[in-house]
């Protein structure tokens, strides 16, 4: 029984992972094309072993003539399960229509509320409790219920931190209830289920395993596989709004495998019999890595399931009748819960100087505590003679006395720190969102896109921006791609919009005058009607319609569409299209993806002639990489597009080669092994191109129009005035993202330093050059230039090393622009996170429209230490653009508008008035705090340092939460220094926030200086005023709580009513 069942996991294992490279030669050497699997299987840990045979993957390596070919097979061992050294991550293994083998799985019923009954009183004090002010609050207020010790009563600060706690606990508990009543509306959806028959199921009901039948504007349940629709295409409509912000349809297809069941009833669905295995739970939307096995003659074992085959819980099904689909993921482990996580929270660099500040105000207030307790003890000695005052002079006593004085001057003192300060701040910041979210001038009407700010910690951040990180495509640019030049086969067309004649239709008249339509024209077109992922959809109204996911793929299609090669219909396995009139169907063996890292994509495809050909579209750096060699295009074609990039259009180079069905099917065992790869699969994949992306044949190139969005030379000229420096980071060409700089302004009247070196040796001595011709090395400190820095992507790589990068950034810091073209999304964000740690005192702000601008708005660099990996933001403030690229960029945003002349208000208007406004407050609310309780330490000085308060124990106790909490949220929401008109036209008052002068540690110090001498004026003219007992109307004399709440309303009412009229940075009296 033992053997058999070691027989059977030997022949699992050698199907699953196949084989392992244990040992590689050194580059240039041949390698040998038998590779050691060794495997633990059995009991009790024995070991077996397995012997050599022979890989296929060498031999299809050797055939594609692959020399390096270490570099393309390091895929295979980061995807094989008997790669120890890695962990596995957690798989599953869904059976379909067998029920009782998935019921380990998560249920699909699901909460997102926060609190329940039972936990709510200890969740939520644990949560306020963290913070260190309240925290110090409920030390006091535990001290003030030890009798004999508090001179204030019992509970003078329980009261008020029970009504900030009590006003936070009101707004949890509403905002829970409303998570609650979510969660029932979710569970109790109905869903069909096939279960035999059809069964109307909660949602909270399905598990995994289950086939749900899900009809027109229903949502889907739970995450699932489609199997089938009512198209004849297996293609499905999906509204993924509540995923990722994009109203635009998303377009699904069924897997092959599984497209054709459902059509003819519910039998074939039954009677369906197989697995399916995929990756554990997790958040990434855009990915899945799974496959699916079928049982039935002529199938392979398994077959790898694409992201475009999954629905995910919270889309909508639209404008199509019905879909099939197999629960994979429910309830938690869906991938919309698993990214219902809280956002990072960023901390503005006010909050940080202000928590610092408390820390020294605490020291303070330990220090005047401990003077006070001292001088009490002295006092003590020396008067214990008087027997009225009962007390013992034993050394055992006075320290006891000295500790329980500390005590006592520790609680009559601990208002100098503002208890209601956290929950001001938070309300003001809070309507100040508000305050963006309703301006008008920052609503977009054209597309119905208001404003929205969804991180209300940095409303003050806005006001001392230096640096901008922008985009160009999408954000300086508007997105809308318009065909103007193309090259085909070493000639140049231009292409005007003339006589009422849009660009596609004068395309046509261009090529057709020419008499170009030969077989590279032809071929040329082909390409664009046939490289791509756009589905034709037919309309009624408009004939073909083309739901594309990329401007720049629709713009081709429609091009070619207009010159006779026309895009007819697409299934799964193929493509149909309509060349000068003659139909022809082309079969679809592979498609190769593009991604920002590959700049391309390929599809492979099989002629009605039977011939396999690839097709690829590309930047020019990445396809003339792969070009044979001596091709008779490059040359004419690389001055053409150095001409389309100098008048900023956008490039793309076509190409396309024939491949042989030998060296092809030897590439698909490779590409097989990696689309089916459970871990690393995109890299896998990427390796598998490599093999077959070569020896092309360049037919021409496509220069596309992206125009600049309204006002965008005159925000960046406004910005640069305000001494904001704009920095763009784009993927395009260098002389595109040019020739765009100086449309924009952006490079107006400024010296071109450009760096193209391709060595860190070059790159160093060029950045050196541009160094000495500034003079950098013999200053001290930075001075600006009237220069800009171009540098593309390979140079920048060489840049970021850690020995060049100090120079890099010092050349740049001292230009009034930089340009990086040709980057990576890490490189943005790499770009962002060297200024921002390296220039102090700079607050950073980071602004894009696409999924490649997410990594420097606020995707998480980890730095290990320890073991341990920390989150940091990479820029502090990020900014989304609501355009056609789709919502990613807005929804890691801090705020979100639809153009990007909208963030000059945001900053020199909304930035600089919150800024003010919270310096205001916050200074205030020390100041109040300060000025009213040092008095009573002035007080101590007159009641033989006994702690006997001057005030009222409740007027102190409700001080900051009654009786002066209105100034500060007036001065927090109402105030405003410079009218938003007068800022508009005079950028250069921006300056003064930036500096951040209205709020640092010297302000604050000042200020609690001038509170201090402010209450000994108040404190002395009031109590000598008095001190001889003034008598009242009916003959009594005054009192100790006559002349304490006489000094307590001159201190309070005096503050409250002139404060409006202070400017930011100074304290009254200034």
């Amino acid at each position: 029984g033992n053997r058999g069942q070691m027989a059977r996991q030997r022949e699992l294992i050698q199907e699953d992972d196949r084989v392992e490279l244990i040992e590689l030669r050194r580059q240039g050497s041949d390698a040998d094309e038998e590779f050691p699997l060794r495997r633990s299987v059995g009991n009790q840990g024995k070991s077996y072993g397995v012997r050599h045979t022979p890989n296929p993957l060498v031999s299809a390596c050797e055939k594609l003539k692959v020399s390096n070919w270490r570099r393309y097979l390091l895929f295979w061992k980061s995807h094989s399960r008997i790669h120890k050294a890695e962990k596995p991550k957690p798989r599953r293994t869904i059976h379909i229509n067998s029920p009782q083998l998935n019921r380990h799985f998560c249920s699909n019923h699901i909460s997102t509320a926060k609190y329940n009954l039972l936990s709510f009183f200890p969740l939520f004090l644990f949560d306020q409790f963290r913070r260190y002010a309240n925290l110090f609050f409920l030390a006091i207020a535990l001290l003030q219920q030890i009798p004999g010790i508090s001179p204030t009563g019992r509970f003078t600060t329980a009261v008020p931190l029970f009504l900030v706690l009590l006003a936070v606990a009101v707004k949890e508990i509403i905002e829970d209830l409303r998570r609650h009543r979510a969660d029932s509306r979710q569970n109790r959806q109905v869903v069909k289920v096939l279960r035999g028959v059809y069964e109307d199921t909660h949602w909270k009901n399905v598990v995994v395993g289950d086939i749900v039948w899900v009809r027109d504007k229903q949502f889907f349940p739970a995450d699932l596989l489609l199997l089938s629709s009512s198209d004849p295409k297996s293609i499905c409509y999906v509204k993924t709004s509540n995923l990722d912000g994009e109203t635009n349809l998303k377009i699904k297809q069924a897997h092959p495998e599984t497209s054709l069941l459902g059509l003819s009833g519910r039998a074939d669905l039954l009677q369906l019999k197989g697995c399916v295995e995929c990756e554990g739970p997790n958040n990434r939307l855009y990915e899945f890595t799974g496959n699916i096995s079928v049982q039935g003659k002529g199938r392979r074992a398994a077959e790898p399931i694409l992201t475009n085959q999954i629905l995910l819980r919270g889309s909508q099904l639209r404008n199509t009748r019905w879909v099939y689909g197999l629960v994979i993921y429910t309830g938690h482990d869906s991938k919309l819960l698993r990214n219902a996580n809280r956002a990072p929270l960023k901390r503005s660099n006010m909050e940080s100087i202000t928590n610092g500040q408390v820390l020294y105000l605490f020291f303070v207030l330990v220090v005047l505590s401990l003077v006070s307790s001292i001088a009490s003890t002295v006092w003590n000695s020396l008067n214990s003679h008087r027997f009225y005052l009962r007390m013992e002079a034993s050394t055992g006593s006075a320290v006891l006395h000295l500790f329980y004085s500390f005590l006592t001057f520790l609680i009559l003192y601990n208002n100098l720190i503002p208890i209601s300060l956290i929950v001001t701040l938070e309300v003001v910041k809070y309507i100040q969102a508000y305050f963006i979210n309703f301006d008008r001038d920052l609503y977009y009407s054209e597309t119905d896109t208001p404003a929205l700010a969804r991180n209300s910690n940095l409303s003050e951040e806005l006001g001392q921006v230096k640096y901008i990180f922008a985009d160009k495509t999408g954000t300086l640019t508007r997105n809308e791609m318009e065909l103007k030049q193309c090259s085909i086969a070493g000639q140049s067309f231009s292409v005007d919009a003339t006589h009422g004649q849009d660009q596609i239709a004068s395309l046509k008249r261009v090529i057709k005058v020419k008499g170009k339509e030969t077989a590279v024209l032809v071929e040329f077109l082909k390409v664009l009607a046939l490289c791509h992922s756009v589905v034709p959809e037919s309309d009624k109204k408009r004939g073909v319609a083309y739901q594309a996911s990329s401007p720049d793929e629709e713009a081709l299609v429609k091009a070619a569409s207009a010159c006779g090669v026309k895009l007819l219909s697409r299934t799964p396995e193929t493509v149909t299209i309509d060349v000068f009139g003659q139909t022809e169907e082309y079969k679809v063996l592979n498609l190769l993806e593009f991604t920002s890292d590959r700049k391309r994509m390929s599809v492979i495809l099989r002629s009605p002639e039977g011939s396999i050909r690839l097709m690829c579209k590309g930047a020019e750096s990445v396809v003339f990489n792969r070009l044979v060699e001596g091709d008779p295009l490059c040359q004419e074609t690389g001055r053409h597009l150095e001409k389309f990039a100098l008048d900023g259009l956008r490039t793309l180079c076509i190409s396309a080669t024939n491949l042989d069905e030998a060296t092809y099917m030897e590439w698909e065992k490779v590409y097989y092994a990696a689309s089916t790869s459970q871990e690393n699969r995109e890299r896998a994949l990427d390796e598998a191109a490599e093999l077959i992306e070569k020896n092309l044949h360049l037919l021409g190139a496509t220069a596309i129009e992206d125009k600049l969005q309204e006002r965008v030379p005159e925000s960046i000229e406004c910005l640069r005035k305000a001494s904001i420096k704009v920095w763009v980071l784009t993927g395009d060409k260098q002389e595109t993202a040019i020739a765009t700089g100086f449309s924009s302004k952006q490079l107006t009247g400024l010296n071109l330093m450009i760096c193209n070196e391709r060595t860190q040796e070059a790159v160093n001595s060029r950045l050196s050059s541009f160094a000495n011709q500034l003079s950098l090395h013999n200053r001290k400190e930075l001075s600006e230039h009237k220069s800009a820095l171009i540098i593309d992507g390979q140079a920048l790589a060489h840049a970021m090393d850690p020995s060049i990068s100090k120079l890099f950034l010092d050349l740049a810091l001292s230009c009034k622009s930089v340009v990086c073209s040709r980057v990576t999304p890490a490189q943005k964000a790499a770009v962002v996170e060297l200024v921002k740690r390296n220039v102090k005192r700079s607050i950073t702000l980071a602004i894009g429209d696409g999924a490649n601008d997410v990594a420097m708005i606020q995707a998480s660099t980890l730095h290990t230490h320890t073991h341990t990996h920390t989150r940091t933001q990479a820029a502090h403030v990020g900014v989304g653009i609501s355009g056609r690229e789709g919502m990613q960029a807005t929804l890691a945003s801090d705020y979100a508008f639809a153009q990007f002349h909208f963030l000059v208000k945001l900053l020199l208007v909304h930035g600089a008035w919150n800024y003010h406004r919270l310096s205001k407050l916050i200074l205030y609310c020390f100041y109040k705090n300060i000025c009213l309780y040092m008095i009573e330490f002035w007080f101590v000085f007159y009641n033989g340092f006994s702690g006997q308060p001057i005030f009222e124990r409740w007027t102190i106790g409700l001080y900051n939460v009654i009786f002066t909490s209105l100034p500060p949220l007036v001065l927090g929401l109402f105030d405003k220094d410079v009218d938003a008109e007068v800022r508009m036209l005079r950028p250069s008052l921006y300056r003064s926030s930036q500096r951040g002068t209205s709020f640092n540690s010297k302000v604050f110090w000042i200020w609690v200086a001038v509170s201090i001498v402010h209450s000994l004026a108040i404190f002395f003219v009031i109590y000598y005023g008095l001190h001889h007992g003034a008598p009242l109307h009916d003959g009594k004399v005054v009192g100790l709580w006559f002349v304490g709440n006489t000094i307590y309303t001159v201190s309070s009412k005096g503050m409250s009513c002139d404060y409006s009229c202070v400017p930011s940075s100074l304290p009254p009296s200034l």
